[in-house]
């Protein structure tokens, strides 16, 4: 990494802790919640839980929520639980994304299926699963509910969606968004929203704020998919080229594919379509990838997603959540420089 893209870098990173400072006390009450409801007398339960919280994570949903909330004026602590229920779900879908696609590495450490098998990882995502639920009851709002709810069965259809397209090189962009839609920008989106809900904002905040979470989650699976390819392991957290490997279509293969000549188009259909791969495979389609510039095109639609999840916040007022959840923009994006 050259010094140029070092300090992009960093200043994305002073993002994360900027938005983490603000929210701390939030933040705080949120983790102290998640400890409480991974609790079980069962004991293989907390266990697996543990192995998760070690594992380390952002945060980064649950702490969109806290700062939603405050940004659109709420000063209560409803916020706070909706938060912990938005991190169980997006932690049960990881545990069992990575049943589906065998993935052994989890934020650079071995995954929770890798330690403790498949069904435990299955079964412990379905109990956290249910834990957010009980949260959302717990709060009492059936808006609430509504878009969470919603939120759990899109990111199912996005699974489902994934692995029908996988494989699949007749995937057109318009379907590749619509499964990062599902899969992973609709929990962004839940998340922000609803900050409004709970302060009790009109329709049109609920609505910009989704747009925001909307937006952002799409450029940051986007940035996701290019990091498979440009990554070291270590800043990955998960082994490189696993998207290859399965023969996920993700944007830069499908822009690749589409340059290529018949010759490179013949790699690709080998690859990813009959999933026949040699040793040298990966090191070619990052050849080819680099030869038509998709992984660059790919940062670049990135960051027009970027520009719309900026432009969504434009009705709140300037402040230190509006600022930090701008900052966030850019570092969801500069993850990849």
């Amino acid at each position: 990494m050259d010094d140029r893209h070092a300090g992009v870098s960093a200043q994305a990173e002073d993002a994360l802790s900027v938005l983490a400072a603000l929210v701390a006390d939030d933040l705080e009450a949120c983790n102290r919640v998640i400890v409480a409801r991974m609790d079980s007398p069962v004991e293989l339960i907390p266990r697996l839980a543990a192995h998760l919280v070690a594992a380390g994570g952002k945060r980064l949903r649950p702490m969109l929520t806290l700062a939603a909330a405050r940004l659109a004026g709420y000063r209560g602590q409803r916020h706070v639980n909706l938060a912990a229920c938005v991190e169980f779900i997006h932690t049960a879908t990881l545990l069992h994304d990575d049943v589906v696609d065998e993935s052994q590495l989890r934020r650079g450490l071995a995954s929770a299926n890798a330690v403790f098998g498949n069904k435990a990882s299955v079964l412990v995502g379905d109990f956290l699963f249910s834990r957010s639920f009980e949260l959302m009851v717990e709060d009492g709002s059936l808006a609430v509910l509504g878009i969470l709810s919603s939120a759990s069965s899109t990111i199912a259809e996005g699974e489902v969606l994934q692995l029908v397209t996988q494989n699949d090189l007749g995937t057109d962009e318009a379907r590749y968004l619509e499964v990062i839609r599902c899969k992973t920008a609709a929990l962004f989106a839940a998340a922000t929203r609803i900050g409004a809900v709970v302060a009790e904002r009109d329709l049109e905040d609920e609505l910009a704020l989704e747009a925001y979470g909307l937006n952002l989650g799409i450029a940051f699976q986007v940035v996701d998919d290019v990091l498979d390819y440009a990554a070291e392991q270590e800043r990955l957290g998960k082994t490189v080229g696993d998207d290859f490997r399965e023969g996920k279509v993700t944007l830069p293969v499908l822009l690749a594919y589409a340059a290529g000549d018949e010759e490179e188009r013949g790699f690709w259909r080998r690859t990813i379509e009959a999933q026949e791969q040699r040793e040298d495979d990966l090191a070619t389609a990052m050849r080819l990838m680099a030869r038509h510039g998709t992984l660059a095109e790919s940062v670049r639609r990135a960051e027009a997603y970027g520009d719309r999840a900026r432009a969504a916040l434009a009705r709140f007022p300037d402040g230190a959540e509006r600022r930090a959840l701008l900052g966030i923009v850019d570092f969801c994006i500069a993850r990849v420089r």
